[in-house]
Order: C-alpha cells, then sequence, then structure tokens
C-alpha cells in the first residue's frame, strides 16, 4: 500500500483542468449493459479505480469493453451479456456496482447482485431500490449475502421515495427504460450526474422526462441504439482543488467544470473570504490570509453536498472563529474528524454535528484515510498545516482521484507518493 508524504504551509498556484465525474460515469456504464446491439462509446472517463472494477464487473457479466484511457475512452459492446450474476468479490469494492441490478432486471427479467461495499459511512441500505422495482412487479428474496430478483415483465408504476436517494433514483431510471408503461419517480435525486445518465439513455432512444427535478417520468421502449457520450466533468473533484487553493492561501484555476453545479460550494467559499471569478466552463479562486468561520449543512443536491463536507471541515480548522457543520445525508461521516484532531484541528461532534474551532495552524503528523472523501479532507488539512504529515491508505482516494498528487505538484504542493511501510 501507498502513502502520501507531505510538507505543507506551501501557496498552491497554477490551473488544473477537471476530469469527468466518477460519479456520473459508473452509472452510465451499468446502463450500457441495456443495449443488446452495436457499441457505445463513452468520452471524459477518469481514469480511476472505481471505474476500473465496474468494467471487471460488466466484462465478467459478459460485455465487451475496450479500454482507451489515456484519451479518457471506453467503448462498450454489451449485445453478448450472457450472465445475471454480479459476484461478491468485485461488488464488495464499490458499492455503485448494485447499479447493474436496473439493466439486468430491465433487459433479463432477473438478477443476482451481492449486497454492495465501498466506504463505511454507516447505514446505506438498498431497501429504496428493491422497494422500488416491486413497485414494477419485481419479487425479491436474499440468499447468502445477495439480493435475487425476478420479474417476468417489468411494469410501470408510480414509485415514492421517502428522501432522494442518488443511485436509487438511477437503478429504477435505468430499469424503467425497457419497462412496459410509464414509471413515475416522485422525491427523485436532482444530481447533475442523474441529468447525464438520462441524456445518454435519452439519446439511445429512452423516454426521460424531469431528469434534475424531484419528479422523474420513464416511458418503457421496446429498444435502444448505440450512442457517443461525453460524460460531464467532476464537481467533487473542482470542489476538493477549490478547498486546498483556499486552505493555502492560494490560487487555482479551474477548466474544463460546470460551475453552475458548484452554486451551493462557492457560496460557502465566498462567505469564507475567498475570492471568486466565474466563466462558462473555468473557475478562478483566491483564498483569503485567514479563512473566516463558516456554518454548514450537507443536503442532496441542489444542497452542500456531502461529499465536499470532509474538505470543508478541514478548512474550518484554520478558520478564524467557530464553525458549525451538521450532516444529514450519511451516519458516521466524521470520521475524519479524530484524525484531523491529530493535526491539532479543535473539534467537538454531537451527534450530527461538528463544531470547528479554528487554530492559527495545524501540526504535521500521521493520519489515516477511511474512505474517499475523508481522505480528500485530510489531504487538504495536511497541504495547510506546518512541516510533515503522512497519510496512510491512499488507496481509498485513489478511487475517485486520478493521480491528485501529480496535480498538486503542479500547483506547487511538496507532495510524494511512497510505499508504505
Amino acid at each position: 500500500m501507498d502513502k502520501f508524504v507531505i510538507f505543507g504551509k506551501k501557496k498552491l498556484s497554477g490551473s488544473v483542468e477537471i476530469d469527468g465525474s466518477k460519479n456520473a460515469v459508473l452509472p452510465i456504464l451499468a446502463a450500457s449493459l441495456l443495449l443488446d446491439r452495436g457499441q457505445s462509446v463513452i468520452e471524459n472517463v477518469p481514469n480511476l479505480a472505481d471505474v476500473s472494477t465496474m468494467v471487471e464487473v460488466m466484462e465478467h457479466l459478459g460485455a465487451k469493453v475496450e479500454k482507451d484511457l489515456p484519451h479518457k475512452r471506453l467503448a462498450v459492446d454489451a449485445s453478448g451479456v450472457n450472465k445475471t450474476v454480479a459476484p461478491y468479490e468485485l461488488v464488495r469494492k464499490m458499492r455503485a456496482s448494485f447499479l447493474v441490478l436496473g439493466p439486468l432486471l430491465g433487459r433479463f427479467g432477473k438478477a443476482k447482485v451481492s449486497l454492495p461495499g465501498g466506504c463505511v459511512l454507516g447505514q446505506r441500505p438498498v431497501n429504496l431500490h428493491l422497494y422500488g422495482f416491486s413497485r414494477m412487479g419485481a419479487k425479491f428474496e436474499e440468499e447468502g449475502g445477495y439480493v435475487i430478483g425476478e420479474a417476468r415483465e417489468l411494469s410501470g408504476a408510480t414509485i415514492f421515495f421517502d428522501r432522494p436517494t442518488h443511485t436509487g433514483t438511477e437503478n429504477i431510471i435505468t430499469g424503467a427504460v425497457l419497462a412496459k408503461g410509464k414509471t413515475t419517480i416522485i422525491n427523485a435525486a436532482c444530481d447533475p450526474e442523474v441529468v447525464d445518465l438520462a441524456n445518454f439513455l435519452n439519446k439511445m432512444g429512452a423516454k426521460i422526462e424531469g431528469a434534475g427535478t424531484s419528479q422523474i417520468t420513464v416511458t418503457g421502449v421496446k429498444k435502444l441504439e448505440p450512442v457517443e457520450h461525453k460524460v460531464i466533468p467532476d464537481r467533487l473533484e473542482a470542489g476538493t482543488f477549490l478547498t486546498a487553493a483556499a486552505g493555502t492561501a492560494g490560487y487555482v484555476e479551474l477548466t474544463n467544470l460546470c460551475p453552475t453545479h458548484l452554486h451551493m460550494v462557492l457560496i460557502k467559499l465566498a462567505e469564507m473570504g475567498v475570492h471568486l471569478e466565474v466563466n462558462r466552463n473555468a473557475l478562478k479562486a483566491k483564498g483569503p490570509s485567514r479563512l473566516k468561520a463558516f456554518n454548514m449543512v450537507t443536503f442532496p443536491y441542489p444542497g452542500f453536498p456531502t461529499d465536499l463536507q470532509a474538505q470543508m471541515m478541514s478548512l474550518a480548522t484554520v478558520a478564524n472563529g467557530t464553525s458549525h457543520i451538521r450532516e444529514t445525508v450519511f451516519e458516521d461521516r466524521f470520521t475524519h474528524a479524530p484524525e484531523l484532531g491529530r493535526l491539532g484541528a479543535k473539534i467537538e461532534i454531537a451527534h450530527d454535528e461538528a463544531a470547528i474551532t479554528g487554530v492559527e495552524t495545524l501540526k504535521g503528523a500521521t493520519v489515516m484515510a477511511s474512505d474517499i472523501r475523508a481522505g480528500a479532507g485530510l489531504v487538504v488539512a495536511a497541504l495547510a498545516a506546518e512541516g510533515k504529515s503522512e497519510i496512510l491508505r491512499v488507496y481509498h482516494i485513489d478511487r475517485g482521484y486520478h493521480k491528485i498528487e501529480q496535480k498538486l505538484s503542479h500547483l506547487g504542493a511538496e507532495i510524494q507518493r511512497v510505499e508504505a511501510d
């Protein structure tokens, strides 16, 4: 296993091109399993461990995937898919693998998918996925850690989610594309990645309306056609580099991104004193000499993204005053707080709320990443800290960021990837 060695207190400065969105390409890849003819081409694909895992799952099912990751391109031919079992040894690596349930049920009427793994973020049940498909006529049983679903034919239904579920919305959409009749999802997730999935499927011939709103309607079609599609930029990678610049009183220009996807994030950064210049597909940010304290609540899109909460907490640790962060999306998503404490942060946690009193400076220490975004938050904190820090278990970070250390080095950070002891 590798680790990052970081010598902090270096002002970042320069330009970064943002990669394609991990959380958009994974459901798009899963949805490509619906097509029983031809080859679809997906562009702007990030070269990430999670993308490789999804490709492994698809190849196990019988799809042919031509990989040209230096050019950020995948070509998928799912005409040869002949299996409907997604095994534990693959699905355990990444929760998003569960997204193959919808395409398999929609195309074949049956699926056996291992209960998912991935980041440890408290209860992340798949019951909403199963509830939705049950409304459409599927029957499920659990056996040996697998969800086994069957449906003679999926039929349109009205599905009410108690709260927006990102992957649940995507799974139901893909399952409903070839279903009989009309499916309506009430309280659907509004995320840009859901919109990108709908755009991909609509290009193929699907009939999806309302993506990006809380009510999505899918009218089933009989066939789909191969397409070419470019994945949207990764708003979470962009947000991470914005916080890295803010935490070092640095300057960064981000290219190949959609600033509108970061609306709430930009509002909070501006409240902290970060100077922002927003263009159509680019963004410039300059951090102040000392950040201001802030209050923040994570919430499904268009609220503040939970996947940038750890990075913002890292900024709060060196801000002037006491900041308050409430986490409403996932349980157990403050696992980075004790690690930030090792760097000298002053954080008090009560249930789903954290109070962070900023210090003049953090001090380097050895810390451990527990998930993708917690790891990114620790990188941001180490960049702002005095002296040497080591971040262990960076394989978590690699799941969501392609060679983040190289991009940060290009901005002037003193960061190296070395083999852990």
